[in-house]
């Protein structure tokens, strides 16, 4: 089981020329807003840093008063401005998203997109996840072409992790629910008789139905296609019966024995050729549908009889399978990849 990396390319569909610049322009903003942000919160973290502010004012007093006059008091709503701008671009995201379909369910967006939709939040104490502008910084390049994180040798180590990490877990899962299916299989005393009332028997006669239909298709297909082989089968057997009893070659014996064995070589191979054509034909009547559906509700009601060997049986097979799963899927199939 593999992951898909969080920057691989997904399928759109192609924009008009209008929208393609229309969305250039906004991804260029975004980017542009995303630098100043991080750098502005980069730069009041900074500030906040005693030492560093006490030796930002004494190097440039003026520049230090405006900055706490005009940014520092006021950076909550500089921020803000920010933060509106960012839920405004995940709201346009979305929106765009939802008319290009490019997603299975239109509420995927902001789980895949959610290092937007956490830079979006304005509380202080989140302001450590600000940080992760910095992975929509990248997606909105990478999407440009102005970079290519597929290439980079960061992204590769982490993605290579990533879908092992990700392949183990599933595999571990897997893993687990087989081994409780076991389980169940093991303890319980009446598997074969809950499949047998609970799932075949409710079906019986759909099944039974199913049966009769594929013996009577499978019958009618491989006589129409073998027609000719049979006919001349069946010409074959009679004419060498007829030669091999003995009292056709008594008859050979006689003046026009042999045009009379011909004859009734002839007139019986008719007979069998024209009878096996008649079965044929009557497989599709509703007199031989009625006698294979007995025949066949007999044999299921024969093949329904659960005894304690048959059950046990049943229960091997089932654990020898999911034993066999577990096994294939306990296999790191990452090792193939990454060697």
């Amino acid at each position: 089981m593999s992951a898909t990396p969080p920057f691989a390319k997904r399928r759109a569909r192609p924009l008009p020329r209008a929208a393609e610049i229309a969305h250039l322009g906004w991804d260029v903003l975004i980017i542009i807003a995303v630098v100043a942000n991080l750098t502005l919160l980069l730069v009041d973290s900074l500030y906040l840093v005693e030492p560093l502010n006490a030796a930002f004012q004494a190097v440039a007093p003026a520049a230090h008063a405006f900055y706490d006059s005009t940014i520092h008091q006021r950076f909550f709503h500089i921020d803000l401005a920010f933060v509106a701008l960012f839920l405004v671009d995940v709201l346009l995201g979305w929106t765009v998203a939802i008319i290009e379909r490019r997603y299975h369910r239109w509420f995927f967006y902001p789980f895949l997109h959610w290092y937007d939709v956490l830079g979006c939040i304005p509380l202080t104490g989140f302001r450590l996840l600000r940080a992760l502008r910095i992975i929509s910084l990248l997606h909105r390049l990478n999407r440009l072409g102005l970079i290519h994180v597929e290439r980079w040798t960061a992204y590769r180590f982490v993605a290579k992790y990533y879908d092992i990490l990700l392949e183990e877990l599933s595999d571990r899962i897997a893993v687990r629910m087989l081994s409780n299916v076991q389980h169940q299989v093991s303890t319980s005393d009446s598997l074969a008789d809950s499949i047998i009332s609970r799932v075949v028997t409710p079906r019986k006669q759909q099944l039974i139905h199913e049966i009769t239909q594929r013996i009577e298709a499978s019958a009618g297909k491989a006589y129409g296609g073998n027609r000719e082989a049979v006919m001349g089968y069946i010409s074959d057997l009679v004419g060498r019966t007829l030669r091999e009893s003995p009292e056709i070659q008594r008859l050979e014996r006689l003046p026009m024995g042999s045009a009379v064995s011909n004859s009734l070589e002839a007139s019986l191979a008719g007979v069998a050729q024209r009878l096996v054509d008649e079965l044929a034909q009557g497989i599709h009547s509703p007199e031989f549908r009625t006698l294979v559906t007995h025949t066949a509700e007999s044999g299921f009601d024969a093949w329904l009889k659960v005894d304690e060997g048959s059950a046990e049986v049943t229960e091997a097979v089932l654990v020898n399978a999911l034993e066999m799963l577990k096994d294939q899927i306990s296999r790191q199939a990452w090792k193939d990849r990454y060697q």
